[in-house]
């Protein structure tokens, strides 16, 4: 579901930077997290919402934000403060680099994009996200001087006259995009038959 999406990608902005990416203090302020991150929702979702007049003004600007006129007839907009304090910037203002504290990986922000489209109708889905070139991207390889040894083998490590066998196999994820390693040690008081390489349910 849309929804989930749009979960994800806060999810997956928290593992990242350990903080929330759109940490609102009530119900008013949540929004203008959003609004300050992704602009301001279009006009169609605001018509078919019930409670719009309650955080966007008459004339289409955000309730948090204060405005000013200028000679030319433009509108400036400028941001306000939570109940605690905290500054929110007018619509769109806020970088995402900044609230990814730092992150610049183009993938990854486009990826939570997709995911934090406010129109559900045009958000990334399941399907659409498994394609994106962020996950889909492949990952360094590992130095050939590696002392892991390739997929499969077997190294033997004498401890105190014990022997333990430890099968090193790599693998990839769906679509081979991802290399994993998975360590498998067999104990000395155990027999087994091992075979060459592991696999994934």
């Amino acid at each position: 579901m849309a929804i989930d999406m749009w979960s994800l990608g806060c999810i997956l902005a928290e593992l990242l930077t350990g903080y929330p990416l759109l940490p609102g203090e009530d119900e008013a302020d949540q929004l203008a997290c959003i609004v300050e991150l992704i602009g301001m929702p279009p006009p169609k979702l605001l018509e078919q919402s019930k409670r719009a007049k309650t955080f966007i003004s008459s004339k289409g600007h955000p309730r948090y934000c204060t405005s000013a006129t200028m000679p030319d007839g433009s509108v400036v907009l400028t941001g306000g403060r939570s109940r605690r304090g905290k500054m929110r910037g007018p619509p769109g203002s806020r970088d995402w680099s900044t609230a990814l504290k730092g992150c610049n990986d183009v993938l990854f922000i486009d990826f939570l994009k997709g995911c934090l489209e406010w129109d559900p109708a045009l958000r990334l889905t399941p399907p659409a996200a498994l394609r994106h070139a962020w996950l889909r991207r492949r990952l360094p390889k590992a130095p050939e001087n590696s002392d892991v040894d390739n997929a499969g083998s077997k190294t033997l490590y004498q401890n105190g006259g014990s022997t333990r066998t430890s099968i090193i196999a790599k693998m990839n994820t769906i679509g081979g995009t991802k290399a994993r390693t998975v360590v498998t040690t067999i104990g000395d008081d155990m027999s087994a038959t091992l075979n060459s390489h592991s696999k994934l349910p």
